[in-house]
C-alpha cells in the first residue's frame, strides 16, 4: 500500500500554470527532489511553462540546491501548430514558431525562483554534450518521440549520483492509454543494473541510482 505524500506548501497557485502535471505525480517531484537535492543539483528535460519547475524548484530552494531547467521552449511535437497540444498563446507569430520560455520565465517570477532555477534554453543533446556536473535527480519530460526519449535518457541517466533519482513522466504500459517512447526508456532503466525501481505515481516512473 502507497502511503499518500502531503502536499507541499508552493509559493504560486499551480493550477494557474499551463502543464499536464497530475497533482499526485507533483507532489512526488518536489517530495523526492527535497530529498535529492541534498545530494546535489537536479535536472528536469521539458520545462514548458514551469509547473514542474514550481515543485522541483520550491524543494531544491530549500536546500540551497539549483534547479537545471533544460529545453529548448520551441515545443513538442504535439505543441506544433495544428496538432492536439496546440497553445496559440504561445505562438510567436513573427517567427512561426512555439516558444514557451516567455510564459515560463513569468513563472519563475511569480514563484520567487529565479536565484534557484537556471533555465538551459537548448535541446537535450546539445546541453549533454560538454556536461560533467553530477546531479541528485533528473527528471525526463521532454518530446515523445522515440528518439527524443532515447536521446533524454541515455545522454542524462548517467549523470545521477547513486542515491539519486530518475524519474520518467507520461510511463502508459498500454498503448491505448498513450505514447510508448516514455515506457520504453523506462523500460531501459529497469533492465539496465543502475537503478531500483520506485512505486509509480499515477504515470510517473521513479528510480533510484545504486
Amino acid at each position: 500500500m502507497t502511503v499518500a505524500l502531503p502536499k507541499p506548501q508552493l509559493p504560486i497557485d499551480i493550477d494557474s500554470i499551463k502543464g499536464f502535471l497530475a497533482d499526485d505525480e507533483g507532489t512526488a517531484l518536489y517530495h523526492y527532489a527535497l530529498e535529492a537535492s541534498r545530494l546535489g543539483p537536479c535536472l528536469e528535460i521539458g520545462s514548458y511553462c514551469g509547473k514542474s519547475t514550481v515543485y522541483l524548484g520550491s524543494a531544491c530552494q530549500q536546500n540551497g540546491a539549483v534547479l537545471f531547467a533544460l529545453d529548448h521552449h520551441r515545443g513538442s511535437e504535439e505543441h506544433q501548430l495544428g496538432e492536439e497540444y496546440h497553445d496559440p498563446d504561445l505562438y510567436d507569430n513573427g517567427v512561426q514558431l512555439m516558444d514557451s520560455f516567455r510564459t515560463f520565465r513569468t513563472t519563475l517570477r511569480k514563484a520567487k525562483l529565479e536565484e534557484t532555477v537556471v533555465p538551459v534554453v537548448s535541446s537535450s543533446a546539445v546541453a549533454a554534450r560538454q556536461w560533467a556536473t553530477p546531479l541528485g535527480m533528473v527528471f525526463i519530460d521532454g518530446g515523445h518521440s522515440e528518439e527524443a526519449a532515447q536521446t533524454d535518457y541515455r545522454s542524462w541517466a548517467r549523470f545521477i549520483k547513486p542515491g539519486g533519482i530518475l524519474a520518467i513522466h507520461d510511463i502508459f504500459p498500454n498503448p491505448a492509454d498513450g505514447g510508448q517512447a516514455p515506457y520504453n526508456i523506462w523500460k531501459l532503466a529497469k533492465a539496465s543494473g543502475l537503478f531500483d525501481e520506485l512505486p509509480t505515481i499515477n504515470t510517473l516512473g521513479l528510480f533510484r541510482r545504486r
